[in-house]
């Protein structure tokens, strides 16, 4: 699998460096580059981008306006976005626009590797859960009903004793259904899926952030348990 890169920077040397950078790597593909983030905002409409390296401080357009501007008209088919700058105080700004990752300048090899390596993840896992998310379903037993649940709805699971909740999107609606966890984990796809505590499950593209031994999905905050922190550090270091 091939990630298409576009690099949108004024800063010409910046710009070349991140080329060779790309050159290095097999599993990125530099589809192109400009140093007008305009042209380079309308240019992104048409083409079939996975990540976008955008400097923040370049005239007319800023970076955090431009990926702000490409989330209102791309909406989820927009590329994610990494940051390359020299101003570390735009970081919060940044990753509150979802960013995948922030690079300070000037940048190494190394850091733009584990960057590429973190994004090479990411996707690896919205390929493996492609499958499912616009069909697949499970039946769960609720009162005296089976009911048809769209694996792509899930958000995470906790168990109740003989039962489990179940959160929904949109709005993070419950259903609560007569199952145990591990019955759950023999539903649900493997890759998609985790066990992070006794008593909670989450979906792995759902996840929000991760602070310490905390999962957020939403508003909602998840535990990580002892007995599964080994297997959930496995996880996170594709992204840190």
């Amino acid at each position: 699998m091939k990630l298409n890169c576009i690099i949108i920077d004024d800063d010409v040397a910046v710009a070349a460096y991140l080329r060779d950078f790309i050159a290095q790597i097999p599993f990125l593909n530099l589809v192109a580059t400009y140093d007008d983030p305009l042209e380079g905002l309308n240019k992104l409409e048409q083409q079939d981008v996975q990540l976008l390296l955008l400097d923040i401080g370049m005239p007319c357009l800023s970076g955090i306006n431009l990926a702000r501007l490409l989330h209102d008209q791309l909406g989820d088919n927009a590329p994610r976005i990494v940051f390359i700058t020299g101003f570390e105080r735009y970081a919060l700004e940044g990753f509150d626009l979802d960013a995948m990752d922030y690079i300070l300048k000037p940048v190494t090899f190394d850091r733009f590797l584990k960057m590429a390596y973190k994004a090479k993840a990411y996707f690896s896992k919205q390929t493996a859960t492609a499958n499912y998310q616009d069909h697949d379903f499970i039946f769960l037993r609720v009162e005296q009903e089976l009911v048809r649940v769209y694996i792509k709805d899930i958000l995470y699971m906790e168990s109740r004793k003989d039962y489990v909740q179940v959160h929904l999107q949109p709005d993070d609606r419950v259903i609560t259904a007569l199952a145990t966890m591990k019955s759950m984990e023999e539903k649900l796809p493997e890759k998609a899926f985790l066990r992070v505590h006794r008593s909670f499950m989450v979906s792995l593209d759902k996840i929000t952030a991760i602070q310490h031994q905390t999962i957020r999905i939403g508003k909602a905050l998840i535990p990580v348990s002892d007995q599964y922190r080994e297997r959930f550090k496995t996880f996170t270091k594709q992204w840190f």
